[in-house]
């Protein structure tokens, strides 16, 4: 055979593999588009565009697939008013199992429904202002958003008076501990007469929210002082504690849900910023995996980030999905086709992905309207999950029940995980 012959040879193979196949370049004129989600996936060929047209195929696809998402939030979305326009509404369509962010976004929740700053608390700053003459007036910055340091002072005692309530003088996880403050909160709101907040949201759906990093923020920040004055004697008993053993088996007990119990058997995960958000979401698969050593445990089928960090600083935050694969995180056997990760400020283009994936289930909706559910889901599947239950999964409401059924799991593993308590120490350490 000849070179330019073994040349062919080898190029056909080549480009017969799946991930080197030929994709023909097909546009649409945008004013030919009528929906975002037309727009989506004719107008955005290449580059920067590509990737958000990937992106928004893998979600399109996660959810027609009727697979439960969770939702990793790094970033001051709540004090920046972001729940509001496009958190909240893409709570509200049923594909979010649970959420996972930091407790800054639990804490600055609460600001608009606070008594006396229920007129516009929050206001927007130059970035590159004059932040000396901010710091005189009393008024606290985050990035263009601004309020006065009064806000911070009454959310602080908000806090403090719920903390001391008797339904909190006791050992809860996190997860308990934010879906009650939702329900403190939403009550302020409808008191206050402002909009529904994320944590209100959240209480609603019955929505578990995880915080990986409880101690570094003002929430905590404000058992921390109660807990301080009890040790000074300043006050009197103060029981209220953090179970974080209890909240990370809760997390893994919410992955083998859908691992395991889920029609999908499978999840997928929806990335914004990085930290400890992203790493908490994606710890579930090596905890029940490599650490407790239950049999055919999965990482991830479905898995977008959208990160501004680039992927050469070294960090969890900037590591895409296929970094997540060596872990374990994220399922080797798809990852090519179900996986992306987008270089971009996700404040710039969530609004925009939401509304699409929105027009899309109003389109099912209306289609079901017209035609009856059972002959849309015959006709097109994906319309089933798309239109899967706006009430959700309310993991909240049964994690007992989940958290009881993974522990039946670690009980049957006995023997394995017997054996992994072993290990001949050096002699000396004190």
């Amino acid at each position: 055979m000849g070179r330019s012959a073994r040349r062919r040879k080898e190029f056909q193979l080549m480009t017969s593999l799946p991930h080197a196949r030929r994709r023909p370049v097909r546009v649409r004129r945008v004013d030919d588009c009528q929906t975002l989600a037309e727009l989506f996936e004719h107008c955005l060929p290449a580059f920067g565009g590509a990737f958000l047209r990937r992106i928004y195929g893998i979600l399109d696809r996660a959810i027609g697939l009727g697979c439960p998402l969770t939702l990793a939030v790094a970033g001051p979305v709540t004090v920046s008013g972001q729940h509001q326009t496009w958190l909240i509404p893409l709570l509200e369509t049923g594909w979010v199992a649970y959420l996972s962010t930091t407790d800054a976004v639990c804490y600055h929740d609460g600001h608009r429904s606070l008594t006396g700053h229920r007129d516009h608390p929050v206001f927007e700053v130059p970035i590159f202002g004059d932040d000396a003459a901010l710091r005189q007036e009393r008024t606290i910055r985050v990035t263009d958003m601004a309020f006065d340091e009064e806000v911070l002072l009454d959310q602080d005692r908000f806090l403090t008076a719920m903390l001391q309530r008797p339904e909190f003088q006791r050992r809860m996880t996190g997860t308990e501990l934010r879906y009650r403050l939702g329900a403190y909160y939403a009550a302020e709101e409808r008191k206050q007469g402002v909009p529904e907040g994320l944590l209100a949201a959240c209480h609603r759906l019955a929505i578990p929210v995880f915080v990986g990093a409880p101690g570094d923020g003002s929430v905590f920040l404000n058992s921390m002082k109660l807990w301080a004055m009890r040790e000074a004697g300043l006050i009197g008993e103060y029981g209220f504690d953090l179970d974080l053993h209890g909240e990370v088996f809760e997390a893994c007990a919410y992955h083998y849900w859908g691992l395991f119990d889920h029609p999908a058997h499978a999840l997928g995960t929806w990335i914004l910023g990085g930290g400890v958000p992203k790493n908490f979401n994606l710890q579930p698969e090596p905890a029940l995996g490599q650490v407790l050593g239950l049999e055919g445990v999965r990482g991830y089928q479905f898995d977008v980030q959208i990160v501004t960090a680039p992927v050469t600083d070294g960090s969890l935050s900037s590591c895409p999905p296929a970094e997540a694969v060596t872990w374990g995180k994220v399922d080797a056997a798809s990852y090519q086709q179900t996986t992306e990760s987008m270089q971009a400020d996700y404040s710039v283009v969530m609004p925009f992905l939401v509304k699409a994936l929105l027009d899309r289930r109003a389109a099912y909706a209306a289609r079901a309207a017209e035609m009856g559910e059972e002959a849309l889901f015959a006709e097109d599947p994906r319309a089933r999950g798309y239109l899967r239950p706006r009430a959700g999964y309310r993991l909240f409401e049964k994690r007992e029940e989940l958290r009881r059924r993974l522990l039946e799991a670690v009980r049957n593993n006995r023997a394995w995980l017997l054996e992994t308590l072993q290990y001949p120490l050096a002699r000396g350490a004190a």
